[in-house]
């Protein structure tokens, strides 16, 4: 299915929730992996990034027979700072998770907001994901340097959209590009949206000179010609896609993103424990497996006590960055 417009994103989430019930070979019982009544939360829009992967989470959860009927919602705002806020009130609730990933703690500090994901129970990282530089096909840009050279010229007339707030993944990678450039990132036009799938219409609509979000969120765009690839942002190509990383164009930039799973605080051991069986449970199956092919993802799974140390470095990380960029 190729998603075209966030209307028809909205749509196909609401064709995720209202499809029948899976059919499944088992319980989930074997496994300790059946929670009932289980929630996924999503803090932004249908169609971006943390919406897809818990979308996707939670069809191949239901597919691989771990567990049944799991419900995902958005609870947009503040760059997925009101969805956090929300998931640290569930005190004790062991029914519930969100998706989130680097934008969410850029989020918590660009909004100085009270409640931190040091506040939530970690359950799993699942997957990292380069960023993509993309424009509308109609765009003037025909290549990286094409962009650069014209970003170079007029560096806030060329407003850059992402799919976060300040201090995210889609700021980040192209703060650190127009320094790669010789721009300064202080003169860059950053416009954040509240998820790709907000983002994809300025694109489309030329609202914006170029975009920056995750591959999986863009592929099938990007496949269809309606989105032009100019570069990736990671260590290599992406299989299936013809864009140099940024480095071979000879700008010196390697950045990554990643999603993951948070609970709310003030679990038992065994709901803990449950979460994260399911989450492992998940990882293992061939139905993640091919999903995580299919969207160009890569594996990072990481689980527990050593993804909560990860967290924290990621929050120490991003005040860095910001700092070192002079933001």
């Amino acid at each position: 299915m190729r998603l075209r417009t966030p209307l028809a994103l909205l749509g196909a989430a609401v064709l995720v929730l209202a499809g029948p019930p899976l059919l499944t070979t088992g319980s989930g019982a074997e496994t300790g992996t059946r929670i009932p009544g289980l929630r996924l939360m999503v803090p932004n829009t249908p169609g971006g990034g943390y919406d897809i992967t818990a979308r996707t989470a939670a069809k191949d959860a239901e597919d691989a027979g771990l567990t049944h009927n799991i419900e995902v919602f958005n609870l947009p705002g503040a760059g997925g700072t009101v969805g956090l806020s929300r998931l640290v009130s569930e005190h004790g609730n062991g029914k519930l998770a969100m998706s989130m990933g680097l934008g969410v703690v850029g989020a918590v500090r660009s909004n100085h907001a009270p409640r931190t994901l040091a506040d939530t129970t970690p359950i799993a990282r699942l997957t990292e994901e380069q960023d993509v530089v993309v424009v509308a096909e109609n765009s003037p840009y025909k290549t990286i340097d094409d962009l650069i050279d014209a970003w170079k010229e007029a560096p806030g007339k060329l407003p850059v959209g992402g799919g976060s707030s300040p201090g995210g993944p889609d700021h980040l990678a192209p703060m650190l590009m127009a320094r790669a450039a010789g721009i300064s990132p202080k003169q860059v036009n950053y416009i954040p949206f509240d998820g790709g799938g907000e983002l994809l219409a300025s694109i489309l609509g030329n609202k914006v000179a170029f975009g920056v979000s995750g591959v999986g969120e863009y592929l099938d765009q990007i496949k269809a010609g309606e989105l032009r690839l100019l570069a990736v942002t990671g260590p290599e190509r992406v299989p299936g896609l013809d864009a140099p990383t940024l480095r071979e164009a000879g700008y010196d930039v390697n950045f990554t993103n990643w999603r993951g799973l948070v609970a709310p605080p003030g679990l038992s051991e065994a709901e803990r424990t449950k979460l994260i069986r399911l989450a492992e449970a998940l990882h293992d199956s061939k139905e993640w497996q091919e999903s995580m092919k299919r969207n160009g993802w890569d594996d990072a799974f990481l689980t527990g006590e050593k993804f909560g140390a990860f967290l924290d470095a990621q929050d120490k990380r991003v005040v860095s960055v910001l700092k070192e960029l002079g933001l």
